[in-house]
């Protein structure tokens, strides 16, 4: 030690020194990014697989600095609640999927806060939850899917698979009666007289779909809906039971067994609303986000399921297929 230098001065250069190392380290520690979503699917299910892939793509580790905050619930009175909770564990972004009842319990839940969204059983724009796709104002914003269009582009590959058909099924549940109006009106245009079918769960499908009795060979129409999803493989088991062809929204339902399905990549969109909360993460404002309008559409078909229920497509149809299950 110089002979000038104090004993309290070295102590104190020292001590300093030695903190120099923990200062830099808490100042390079990233903010934890907390990201709050209710659902009615479990948490291992592959589209949040998706989405928690995406986001490590865009440089987000789970336990570091990002958390899934998820809670499920088993059907979607438990929204409400659900949300509720998560804006008790000061969530940074909420995420409502699907229907209009997770977007409305995240508004009254976050009081301001940024919502990403992806609207696939409605319209944010006609129900008045954004100004305009392209400025939407407010604290929310996401991807929209036309899935009122697909509702009816469903009911049009039905008339075609089945030319003798007159009847076709129109299952439905509480957050697809849209979906279910509008397939009833498509089935009129193409003169086939559409049967309603309400679905209200897991112990109901084979009770539901038996409406179809005396009509054996006549298709049904599968709405978009998280039940819909997450029983998949129940509803394939109880349509092939019945020899009931069918027309799904999900490639999900069609891998499971259903015979057709024609709709939207829900794991893309599950990747791809990750864009989106990585943007707000990020600064961006939700009210300056431009609303994002999905065009990736799939079709499916099970050719073990045609072999199964006696039904001949043609091979034409089956050619504009993205996937055949053989």
């Amino acid at each position: 030690m110089p002979p000038h230098m104090k004993r309290r001065e070295f102590i104190t250069l020292i001590g300093g020194a030695a903190a120099w190392p923990l200062a830099t380290r808490a100042q390079s520690q990233p903010k934890m990014l907390r990201v709050g979503f209710v659902g009615v699917q479990p948490r291992e299910s592959p589209l949040y697989a998706a989405f928690l892939e995406r986001m490590t793509e865009l440089g987000y580790q789970e336990g570091q600095n990002f958390t899934f905050e998820y809670i499920q619930t088993p059907n979607i009175d438990g929204y409400e609640k659900g949300y509720r909770e998560l804006a008790g564990r000061k969530v940074d972004v909420f995420l409502a999927v699907g229907n209009e009842r997770a977007l409305l319990a995240a508004r009254a839940a976050a009081e301001g806060g940024p919502i990403a969204f992806l609207a696939i059983n409605f319209d944010p724009l006609a129900k008045g939850y954004v100004a305009s796709l392209s400025q939407p104002g407010g604290n929310v914003t996401g991807i929209f899917v036309h899935q009122l269009e697909l509702a009816a582009k469903r009911v049009e590959i039905a008339r075609e698979a089945f030319p003798s058909a007159n009847i076709v099924g129109i299952a439905f549940d509480t957050v697809s009666r849209e979906q279910r109006d509008t397939a009833a009106d498509a089935a009129r245009k193409l003169g086939l007289e559409p049967r309603m079918i309400e679905v209200k769960g897991r112990q109901d499908y084979g009770g539901a779909f038996d409406a179809m009795d005396d009509a054996r060979g006549q298709p049904i129409i599968l709405p978009a809906g998280p039940m819909f999803f997450r029983d998949r493989e129940a509803i394939a088991q109880a349509l092939r039971e019945r020899r009931i062809p069918s027309i799904a929204a999900f490639r999900e339902n069609t891998e499971a067994g259903v015979l057709i399905s024609y709709g939207f990549d829900l794991v893309g969109l599950f990747r791809d609303i990750a864009g989106c909360v990585n943007q707000i993460a990020r600064g961006a404002k939700p009210s300056e986000m431009p609303i994002e309008q999905s065009l990736r559409f799939h079709m499916a078909v099970n050719l073990k399921t045609a072999a199964l229920l006696g039904v001949s497509l043609s091979d034409a149809f089956v050619a504009r297929a993205d996937e055949v299950i053989e």
